[in-house]
């Protein structure tokens, strides 16, 4: 099956791009929340480390990059799948879903202590949990 993008009004197409941007935004902002809760408020020490590197710190820059690249990634997939599939959105949310299970991964993996893994993890649990019904619905 193939759809078809939004055509038609301007304006519809002009909303459901403000929309998606909207939701991009709210997604990395909710990671940098999450981050400025965690580290200067409850005073978590993120660090990372892969293989035998030093540890690194996890900053509110690579925060929001790691989250908007993410999102801009989500949102990208989703406007190809649009083109080419009816139920574009169903796709991609189960695509969305199984790539938020895969993203744990790292966390688990590269986290220097429990604490710094759990908080990771709930950063990219927040970015799914705006990014993933918002785009869905854009």
């Amino acid at each position: 099956m193939t759809a078809h993008p939004p055509s038609g009004d301007p304006r519809s197409v002009g909303r459901l791009r403000r929309n998606r941007i909207l939701s991009v935004a709210g997604a990395t902002l909710a990671a940098a929340a999450v981050w400025a809760i965690e580290v200067p408020v409850l005073g978590i020490r993120l660090q990372t480390q892969f293989g035998n590197t030093a540890p690194q710190d996890v900053g509110v820059v690579l925060v929001v990059i790691s989250a908007l690249a993410g999102s801009l990634a989500g949102w990208g997939l989703l406007a190809l799948l649009e083109r080419r599939y009816a139920r574009a959105r169903t796709i991609w949310t189960w695509i969305a879903l199984a790539f938020l299970l895969v993203s744990f991964s790292a966390p688990f993996s590269a986290g220097t202590t429990t604490t710094t893994k759990f908080a990771l993890a709930i950063m990219h649990l927040a970015v799914a949990a705006v990014l993933i019904p918002t785009l869905r619905r854009a």
